[in-house]
């Protein structure tokens, strides 16, 4: 049986790479690493946005785990340009998958670098493992194990958020684990 437990980052400041948490963004961080102080964790991978860094550090410095950043895991680009109406082209993508805003990427794009990192983690040798990413990016992948995840599930996570995949026998299960 292998677990990945797959965070969404704490409270941020906004959404360029460089954002950091708010000063809220940085107790949660403190309280995630509160939360899993009981949780036998042997791998930490995290997008290289600082946000995603920030949120799962304390935790790492308390387990002596060096967090591997992994670019497959930065938040989805939906456009180059400043859409007015995101929100509702967002919600289209999660219907159509391979809708493409100028510039971004696909949801299909962005669920086959998460999926890659998930499907590595599962083959690996580690039993335990944290995957910090970004909300949108989560969502895809929780939609891949769960076709029933859809826009307002999305809508719904918070930051941060904590879920659960167990893959036992190639079965994947998920429970979300933040309240």
């Amino acid at each position: 049986m292998k677990k990945i437990y797959l965070i969404r980052h704490c409270e941020a400041e906004g959404q360029l790479s460089e954002a950091q948490l708010t000063d809220r963004g940085f107790k949660q961080a403190v309280e995630l690493a509160d939360f899993f102080s009981n949780s036998k964790i042997d791998r930490i991978i995290s997008s290289p946005y600082e946000r995603a860094f920030q949120s799962i550090q304390p935790l790492a410095e308390r387990l002596h785990i060096e967090i591997e950043n992994d670019s497959r895991l930065t938040e989805r680009v939906l456009s180059t340009n400043n859409l007015s109406d995101w929100l509702e082209k967002l919600k289209i993508t999660f219907n159509d998958f391979d809708l493409k805003f100028e510039g971004g990427e696909s949801s299909q794009e962005a669920l086959n670098r998460i999926v890659e990192v998930v499907e590595k983690v599962f083959t690996s040798e580690t039993k335990n493992t944290i995957i910090v990413t970004h909300g949108n990016l989560m969502s895809l992948l929780l939609r891949y194990y769960n076709k029933n995840f859809g826009f307002e599930d999305w809508r719904n996570l918070s930051n941060p958020d904590v879920f659960l995949l167990i893959n036992e026998t190639n079965k994947v299960t998920i429970e979300r684990l933040w309240k």
